[in-house]
């Protein structure tokens, strides 16, 4: 999935709750994962030291100065079809 993808996913799982404009999904995008030009806040933490835990889903760390994702439980129960 590309960012649009990404945009698109978001628009179609928020339309439940009000239909949320794809360049303002596009600047929160942007604004967590960072874009060529700018770093999101998820790379600056990791720059700071820092690591970015995100409840279920698992958390984004540096491991030998390398960025690494640990994913977290609900996210391998899901992917494994085990979730209930």
């Amino acid at each position: 999935m590309d960012r649009s993808g990404l945009i698109e996913a978001i628009g179609r799982k928020t339309a439940g709750g009000g239909e949320l404009p794809a360049d303002q999904i596009g600047r929160v995008v942007d604004a967590v994962f960072g874009t060529v030009r700018e770093a999101g806040a998820i790379a600056e933490a990791l720059r700071a030291g820092r690591t970015v835990t995100l409840v279920g889903f698992g958390s984004f760390h540096q491991v030998g100065g390398d960025a690494a994702l640990r994913p977290g439980k609900a996210l391998n129960e899901f992917i494994h079809d085990q979730a209930g």
